[in-house]
């Protein structure tokens, strides 16, 4: 069996020809080209490896198994079967079985660089920033002194919390290059995760020199001025979750213990038992709240400002319509009294000042309609509203129930609970339910 292509190689130009035909969404026309290939080899496991490919692209997960599988069966120590295996167990969040086999693959070909790649990949999938740096180590060995190993390096060092090491790393970067604008915004994220912000004046002032328009580097030299910015630029918020979109629900259900669309789908379903009512998801997400309420006899809107988020929600086929827009100017646009629910979860821990948005939830809600919302909670004898040095907003409960009161609300629940777990440990919080009077 073949497994690498040789000057003889009678298949080589039937796989090329195959993969730019893929390349293109001509599918049909590779499989073609594939089963004509396999004529000639029929045991080859790049045949195997690229109907897989080909089976995932065209929607058949279970085929695309199946396929690479039996690659990786054929030829056990060929690495590129091996790693579209792990890809693969990747992309589906079966992260477990990726990881060994990502590991394994490293071990047969260590330095390979497309393999360490994907390898690096997997281990950002699966929230393995520890595997991550262990292989940008010896990604940097391969290649020293590669700008972008030694960006995604420093980022890592710094989610794990190593920020020295991180601040190391992003001055290296900068001492290079002084305009490295990734650099700067690094070592600006690293320090004010260390709680440190007004040590990053230096570098926001020469991000405002390099990007003067910029509203995330505006924030961020609010922040390095000890300023506590009343909101979240929309363009920092969309960035994050772009980036999480497709391991958003593996990582914050499986990982941080989030269950706040449960316990408020639940509530909403104990109230409407018949399902007859509209709901306005703010910040929906990924859709963990429209997947616990099902389909209503009524409309679910999503409100997201991330369309990589909306895209994975809408695979629930649970919502009516989406709007990718800031959750504030989403609320200015609706007319008044048209929805029996609102939801904004683990909303306003990103978007920071709430009452424009609490104003125009009672604004727009039917008579006795009900807008459920999450805080963070902030120390009753600090300021009303909290930046940490995670950059989540906490929030006062005497000021949101003060918020609640002002724009009109009749009746103001509060629920402390644990949102989710951090580093293992419990994020205490606030579930609100605000009841608007009945006409």
């Amino acid at each position: 069996m073949t497994t690498a292509a040789q000057p003889s190689d009678p298949i080589r130009q039937y796989l090329e020809t195959a993969r730019t035909q893929m390349g293109r969404g001509q599918l049909r026309e590779a499989a073609l080209t594939l089963n004509e290939a396999q004529k000639i080899l029929p045991g080859d496991a790049r045949i195997f490896m690229m109907a897989g490919l080909m089976a995932e692209k065209s929607g058949n997960v279970k085929g695309a198994f199946e396929m690479l599988r039996r690659s990786v069966a054929t030829a056990p120590g060929w690495g590129p079967g091996l790693l579209e295996l792990a890809l693969l167990l990747a992309r589906q969040n079966q992260f477990a079985e990726a990881v060994e086999k990502a590991e394994e693959v490293a071990r047969l070909e260590p330095k390979n660089p497309v393999v360490l790649a994907g390898v690096i990949d997997i281990a950002h999938r699966a929230g393995h920033a520890d595997m991550a740096v262990r292989h940008l180590r010896r990604g940097l060995e391969l290649v020293p002194g590669d700008v972008q190993l030694r960006r995604l390096l420093a980022r890592d060092l710094s989610d794990l919390a190593r920020h020295d090491e991180a601040l190391e790393v992003w001055a290296g970067l900068i001492e290079q290059d002084p305009q490295d604008r990734e650099a700067l915004l690094g070592r600006v994220r690293t320090l004010i995760a260390m709680g440190t912000p007004t040590q990053a004046a230096a570098d926001t002032g020469a991000l405002r020199a390099l990007l003067p328009d910029d509203p995330v580097v505006a924030y961020y030299d609010a922040l390095a001025r000890g300023e506590t910015p009343r909101h979240q630029p929309v363009e920092l918020n969309r960035a994050l979750f772009d980036g999480m979109a497709e391991v958003y629900d593996q990582h914050i259900v499986r990982g941080l213990g989030y269950r706040l669309p449960k316990i408020v789908a639940d509530r909403i379903l104990q109230r409407y038992p018949d399902r007859h009512l509209n709901v306005l998801d703010l910040g929906c997400g990924t859709g963990l709240l429209g997947v616990c309420l099902g389909r209503l006899d009524g409309f679910l809107i999503g409100v997201e400002i991330s369309q990589k988020m909306i895209e994975q929600a809408a695979r629930h086929k649970v919502y009516d319509r989406f709007h990718t827009v800031d959750l504030n100017e989403a609320l200015a646009a609706t007319p008044e009294a048209q929805y029996e629910v609102l939801t904004a979860l683990d909303v306003f821990i990103y978007t920071g000042d709430l009452a424009r948005a609490v104003s125009d939830a009672h604004r727009i809600l039917r008579p006795a309609g009900d807008f459920w919302f999450s805080c963070e909670l902030a120390a009753e004898d600090g300021p009303d509203l909290v930046l940490q040095a995670n950059g989540r907003y906490a929030h006062k409960r005497s000021h949101v129930a003060r918020a609640c009161r002002e724009a009109g609300f009749e009746h103001v629940d509060f629920e402390e609970l644990d949102l989710r777990r951090e580093a293992g440990v419990p994020v205490p919080g606030i579930l609100v339910r605000a009841r608007k009077a009945a006409a």
